[in-house]
């Protein structure tokens, strides 16, 4: 990928814009997004989705990613990782998570951290406070895609204003759906995106 003059237009207008490791394994790659990120205006939202795939992370990509994100997505296996690489104080110990989130926001400056646990939902931090949402049973058909469903529901609350319990309902509803049907963009059900949409404010 390399920054192109349509591409320094589109950063410049995007209300969020979400970025992850993996995408960065290449030093190419890693520059051009670095390069759209700053092309974007400081009120764009940046949502960093850690994706830590051996061997293409380093703490250098993770603490450079970090710095710019309004928010940061991982799950609960790269969390202790994550921790290592950043070199925390205090490594995470069961229960633990939102000591970890906690550090996380405080090294990052991010306004918002999201741990995923997969069918156990997920925990929300922000210096407002922290939600924790046990998730939604499903039946589980095909997990592709249903991390970024959540991420976006997420990130649409967000832009919002809505409260940490909004977000996290709306999040997990979103992955809980999608990971209930095959493929990564099954058909809309308008009646789970208005569930979505209307998430208890």
């Amino acid at each position: 990928m390399e920054v192109t003059s349509q591409w320094r237009t589109l950063a410049a207008q995007a209300t969020a814009i979400c970025f992850g490791s993996l995408a960065q394994r290449s030093p190419t790659a890693r520059r051009t997004i670095h390069e759209f990120l700053g092309a974007a205006r400081p009120t764009t939202t940046r949502i960093f989705d850690v994706n830590l795939r051996p061997p293409f992370y380093s703490r250098e990509i993770l603490a450079a990613s970090i710095r710019r994100a309004s928010i940061i997505k991982l799950n609960q296996e790269e969390l202790p990782v994550v921790l290592q690489l950043l070199e925390s104080p205090t490594p995470l110990s069961p229960g633990k998570e939102r000591l970890a989130a906690e550090w996380l926001l405080h090294l990052s400056g991010a306004q918002l951290v999201c741990i995923t646990r997969g069918a156990h939902g997920s925990l929300l931090a922000s210096k407002e406070g922290f939600h924790e949402h046990p998730g939604f049973s499903v039946q589980t058909v095909d997990t592709v895609g249903a991390g970024d469903a959540f991420t976006a529901a997420l990130v649409h609350h967000f832009l919002r204003g809505a409260p940490l319990s909004a977000m996290n309902e709306a999040a997990n509803r979103m992955g809980a759906w999608l990971a209930a049907r095959p493929g990564a963009t099954p058909e809309a059900d308008p009646a789970v995106l208005e569930k979505v949409r209307s998430a208890h404010q």
